[in-house]
């Protein structure tokens, strides 16, 4: 998009939008880092609380309702700021440089910090120009409509949408929430510098004429020719818009100088940005494959590259997985389903490999996947939604999940069970029969709806850089054994309580008794009976069931926040992951109870 295609590129930034963006993130800030034990809210009586600045001189008074797991449901509206007898406005900004000490943020990491909490703001005002959709709406449209309705993104942190690295005009153009069109960049690069690997039975020359079209190869082979240069010596690789021209035609001008890389222009599809960002959905065509790219961009905690060395493993690993799962009665019979990466490209740029370590950005930064769409598998009647949507509240505080549940016309408990059986069931088998975790957040997965909005099934998704297996004895083939990942006995089933419990349950039945759909004590027994259904089911895993045990009194809190804002450019050590939480004390375990 260029700068002279909107009047205004920062007509999004009123003071209205910003006070209103500002409240919301002082309301997320107080709720989450609360419950990261980061702040320690002192109780004003009847639901009212109070937290003080590093220094004591400012107050802020919120009213907030308690959930399970320590769930803070603080109420925007209630904030107000405090500094002697003066009520002052609510800045984000300075509710971070007050509370700095409290939050551990180093001189070096809080300037960034806040350019992270700044383009959070900044997003954030942009989605009040859209036009307000109500749940009960949203969870009658289609999957991209739901896809680019969200508002909020990550549940758990609070600067979650840093994106350092787009200028104005570049988030109008490729952030997810402005459901702009995007033409990725083809490149060609050479053989000998890249690598193109896929699964069974897919080859290269066919796979690429059905992506991108014979016209468009042909045209790209003419480009090539007309330079004297053989087609055959090179691989077609796309390119996010901004990748190019803010990184590779500069970063990697060598290659390009030498013509071992070749620009041959944007791709004829048009696509969306997933809420990953760097993941694209042909709009043009829904049943070819969603294109991942690499995007030096920073966004919540890690550049977003995309290692060329991991690419090659990619198909290797997806038709592993999706193997496993076919012959799985237990995930067939919950009709569980990946939607596999089933090929990769990547270029090595062999000076900066000579110059850094595997896990540098500078050796991510051009590299793509091909992922299935899920479209051409639906059922007449099936529609899709992003999991990420249950947790979507409108503008009248009503849920996307309160919405399904009525269209459903099921008593709430039983959308609740049929949910948890398409999702956690499959989660739970997979730990306890293969020692097998994946990523589940609610980004990563996608449900199949019926045509009433009650959940079917989940297909999983993001497998070769999310997934690993526990287990040090299992028997891996050689191109998958790098998920393999050697995690203490105590941290197994946190994969569990943390990224299924804390980081969504967690938010979707506070949601939903606070709303009034499903009360809380209802929720984490329909959870507890889908654990113990499953378990019941399968008696002969029993020694793990007590060896993992998911009635726990409590489990670890591991705490996402501290991690980016202990370092927000890279906020887990890649080589020990697990070495790299942060864990502060325990939770209680809300099925406990239900043993």
């Amino acid at each position: 998009m260029s700068r002279l295609d909107v009047t205004d590129p920062v007509a999004h930034l009123t003071p209205e939008r910003w006070a209103d963006a500002n409240r919301a993130l002082v309301r997320k800030g107080l709720a989450e880092f609360a419950h990261e034990r980061l702040l320690n809210p002192q109780e004003l009586g009847e639901s009212r609380y109070r937290v003080l600045s590093d220094d004591g001189a400012t107050e802020y008074r919120f009213t907030a309702d308690r959930f399970a797991l320590d769930h803070w449901q603080v109420y925007p509206e209630s904030i107000s700021r405090h500094r002697g007898d003066e009520q002052l406005p609510l800045d984000a900004l300075q509710f971070v440089t007050e509370l700095r000490g409290a939050l551990g943020l180093s001189d070096e990491i809080l300037p960034v910090y806040l350019e992270e909490i700044s383009s959070t703001l900044a997003g954030t005002a942009y989605k009040a120009t859209k036009p307000p959709v109500s749940a009960a709406e949203l969870a009658r449209a289609d999957f991209q409509a739901i896809e680019t309705g969200m508002t909020e993104g990550h549940p758990c942190f609070v600067a979650n949408n840093g994106r350092l690295g787009f200028g104005v005009d570049e988030y109008r153009a490729y952030a997810p929430e402005t459901a702009s069109p995007i033409h990725l960049v083809w490149l060609a690069a050479r053989r000998d510098r890249a690598a193109f690997t896929a699964g069974a039975g897919i080859e290269y020359e066919t796979f690429i004429r059905a992506e991108l079209g014979d016209a468009a190869v042909d045209r790209f082979a003419g480009i090539l020719t007309a330079r004297g240069l053989d087609p055959a010596d090179y691989l077609l690789m796309p390119a996010h818009p901004w990748q190019w021209w803010n990184k590779l035609s500069v970063t990697f001008a060598a290659e390009v100088a030498q013509q071992r890389l070749v620009y041959l222009g944007e791709g004829e599809d048009a696509y969306l940005a997933q809420q990953s960002i760097r993941t694209f959905f042909n709009t043009a065509d829904p049943a070819k494959h969603y294109v991942k790219t690499a995007l030096s961009v920073l966004n919540m905690g890690f550049m977003r590259g995309l290692s060329a060395a991991y690419m090659e493993a990619t198909p290797a690993i997806n038709d592993w997985l999706a193997q496993l799962i076919e012959s799985d009665s237990v995930l067939g019979a919950a009709r569980f389903s990946i939607i596999r990466e089933r090929a990769a490209a990547g270029y090595r740029h062999l000076e900066y490999e000579a110059a850094t370590d595997r896990y540098s950005p500078y050796r991510k930064m051009l590299a793509a996947l091909w992922r299935e769409s899920p479209v051409d598998r639906l059922a007449d009647g099936e529609r899709l939604a992003t999991m990420a949507s249950l947790l979507h509240v409108d503008h009248a505080g009503a849920s996307f999940a309160g919405a399904l549940v009525k269209e459903s016309g099921l008593e709430p408990e039983a959308w609740l069970r049929k949910y948890l059986d398409a999702y956690l069931l499959p989660v739970l088998h997979c730990f306890y029969a293969y020692d097998l975790v994946y990523m589940p957040h609610g980004e990563n997965v996608i449900l199949v709806l019926d045509e009433r909005g009650a959940v079917d099934r989940a297909v999983f998704k993001d497998i070769a850089e999310e997934i690993c297996v526990m287990d040090p004895d299992a028997v891996l083939p050689p191109a998958v054994e790098r998920i393999r990942a050697d995690v203490p006995e105590d941290m197994k089933l946190l994969s569990v309580f943390t990224d299924v419990f804390d980081c969504f349950f967690r938010f979707l039945g506070a949601t939903l008794a606070a709303e009034g759909v499903v009360g809380e004590d209802v929720f984490w027994r329909t959870v507890a009976e889908c654990v113990k259904g499953y378990q019941e089911s399968k008696p002969e895993l029993a020694d793990r069931f007590a060896q993992y045990d998911m009635f726990a009194e409590t489990f670890a809190l591991s705490a996402l926040n501290r991690l980016q804002l202990r370092n927000n450019r890279q906020m887990v050590d890649l080589a020990d992951p697990s070495g790299a939480l942060q864990l502060v004390g325990d939770l209680v375990n809300p099925i406990a109870r239900f043993a």
